[in-house]
């Protein structure tokens, strides 16, 4: 039996525009086996706010992982994982794509930038949320992640 609890809370940050998307991603997390603090931002411009820790969001956490979909207003997610992945101080928290483009260009560009794995969200509720609970049991339980 794997038991990898981190003794505090694991800080999640979604990047989800999809109101819908967002509610799924909460309940199933809420639900989970990992205590975690869940920050959800709705476009890539707010996400880029959050992580530099300006204006509103000067008090907010460094996430241990993000979750970010590629369709986002103002600054698209392959925007927001290439200003991640070229911050000395961010390029190190796991990323994880999360989104409806199955786009061969969209899944080259997102590992050729950095991208820690890419998801395709299933159209499906139950596949969903089995996708869901799949990014929990893997990247809250099983792998390793850096220190904040």
């Amino acid at each position: 039996m794997i038991d990898n609890k981190m003794s505090q809370n694991v800080e999640i940050l979604l990047v989800e525009d999809n109101p819908g998307d967002i509610r799924l991603i909460v309940e199933v997390l809420k639900e989970g086996k990992i205590h975690n603090n869940l920050s959800v931002v709705e476009d890539g411009e707010e996400a880029l706010a959050y992580l530099r820790r300006e204006g509103s969001y000067r008090d907010a956490i460094v996430p241990d992982i993000i979750l970010l979909d590629l369709n986002l207003p103002k600054i698209n997610g392959t925007e927001v994982l290439a200003e991640i992945k070229k911050d000395p101080l961010l390029k190190y928290i796991p990323v994880i794509i999360l989104t409806t483009s199955e786009a061969e260009q969209d899944i080259l560009r997102a590992y050729d930038l950095h991208a820690n794995c890419y998801i395709n969200k299933p159209v499906n509720l139950e596949q969903f949320l089995t996708v869901v609970r799949s990014i929990e049991n893997f990247w809250l339980t099983i792998v390793k992640l850096p220190r904040r």
